[in-house]
């Protein structure tokens, strides 16, 4: 690993020579043990401590398989996958990679009693397995997370249609959060040149799912004057949600939890922006009974800022929480389009706002390789930016994960991987440059 860390880092390895270099037959990563699925037995979801569960290990390289790559990771990133895989909810994900293990040879590479995280990372391609021929060694790339078969018809419309969809270091193996990782040559994407190596691991499933949900035809559709609300909006995925509204010629109005977390959305250019907590918005009275007043007031105070407009599109994830709110302050015909559920997947809200006033629930699941790498020419092109506040060394991945669980977190928080420190791999300073102010908007918050 010391020597093909060295041949990345001079920056002039002749990429010839990263064909040459030995793969060791075992590297560090962050896994997850099949022995610990009942740790957290009786806990809640907040008491379960991912630090407990997430360890750094050496593991055994695997066999490279046809249309697949092996990458060396310089850094990873920290998504609520990498979460919910360390706290085992809603299931461990020891399912997935048993039921991948019975696909084919090859899928049953994954079925190991340690699960390889991550679902991010930017790095080097060392080798191309036969059939790659857009890839090889030397090749600096990001990965996105879309792991498909594609020996369906499902799929070759939509590649998130296809019935052998996994997200790569969720649901399939030999992930991120590692020194080497094994990706199909289709999740691959050319590194952007003016981004360091943790800076470009990190927007990665976020910047795409962000895409997908709000400006792909499979998602929202977003178009030029749209009102969009956005929950969360200085967090992983809505950061990228408010930068791609503003882009797009769209009104954000952003929700977040704190006189802070207004004040980064405002720096990114957002104008109409709802603290809740200053607020004291309780959308539920109890366990049990949500409150539809304070849906009401919600609106009402959504409709102040927007000069009397409701949202034509309303950019969920935090489920549980807000999904009856969603669906009440959405505009006549609008859609509520949702990616996740981060407060509990149980969802229930008035049937009535919905059918009555002919509003729409749009599902949004990550994102096809054409979104995905659209979504990358964006940050390739500066006019979408990374929101990394913080970065951990891979030997701290537990903590990085307890972070993000206890949302104790901005934007998106990086971990290095052979990268021996913050601020490499950077091969085009002049744009880095013109950028530099937005490309450190999120750090040190």
């Amino acid at each position: 690993m010391k020597e093909i860390a060295e041949a990345i880092l001079a920056g002039d390895t002749p990429r010839k020579e990263f064909a040459d270099l030995r793969i060791p037959e075992r590297y560090r990563a962050a896994v997850v043990r099949k022995a610990d699925v009942n740790i957290f037995a009786g806990l809640t979801s907040q008491e379960k401590d991912p630090r407990r569960a997430l360890y750094v290990d050496e593991v055994a390289t695997p066999e490279l398989g046809p249309g697949e790559a092996l990458v060396a990771v310089m850094a990873s990133a920290i998504n609520y996958n990498t979460v919910w895989t360390s706290i085992f909810e809603p299931l461990p994900t020891f399912g997935f990679l048993e039921r991948y293990g019975r696909v084919s040879p090859l899928g049953k590479r994954h079925d190991l009693p340690y699960h390889v995280v991550g679902s991010d990372l930017a790095g080097v391609v060392l080798r191309a397995g036969p059939g790659v021929h857009a890839w090889a060694p030397g090749d600096e790339v990001v990965a996105h997370c879309l792991s498909v078969e594609l020996e369906r018809p499902e799929g070759h419309d939509d590649t998130m249609l296809d019935p052998e969809q996994r997200i790569w270091g969720f649901e399939t193996n030999f992930g991120g959060l590692a020194e080497l990782a094994l990706v199909k040559a289709n999740q691959l994407m050319p590194k952007p040149a003016h981004l360091t190596w943790e800076e470009a691991a990190s927007p990665g499933l976020v910047n795409s799912t962000a895409y997908r949900q709000l400006v792909s035809r499979n998602g929202a559709n977003m178009k030029q004057g749209d009102v969009v609300l956005i929950w969360g909006a200085s967090g992983g995925l809505g950061s990228y949600a408010t930068q791609m509204a503003l882009n797009g010629g769209a009104i954000p109005v952003c929700v977040v939890s704190s006189a802070h977390k207004a004040e980064i959305v405002r720096r990114m250019g957002a104008e109409l922006v709802i603290d809740r907590a200053a607020e004291g918005y309780r959308f539920w009275k109890d366990e049990h009974n949500q409150d539809p007043k304070e849906w009401q007031r919600f609106g009402r105070r959504i409709r102040e800022l927007t000069g009397g407009e409701d949202p034509d599109i309303v950019f969920e994830h935090p489920g549980r929480e807000t999904f009856g709110a969603s669906v009440y302050v959405a505009r006549r015909g609008g859609t509520i389009v949702t990616c996740a559920s981060t407060s509990g997947f149980m969802h229930s809200y008035d049937n009535r706002y919905l059918w009555m006033n002919l509003k729409r629930v749009v599902g949004s699941h990550f994102a096809n390789y054409r979104e995905a790498w659209e979504a990358n020419r964006l940050i390739a092109k500066g006019l979408i930016h990374p929101t990394l506040s913080r970065v951990y060394p891979l030997t701290e991945t537990g903590q990085a994960a307890y972070d993000v669980h206890r949302n104790l977190h901005q934007g998106k928080v990086g971990v290095l991987c052979l990268a021996p420190a913050e601020g490499l791999g950077v091969r085009d300073q002049a744009t880095r440059e013109r950028h530099l102010t937005q490309i450190n908007r999120f750090r040190g918050v």
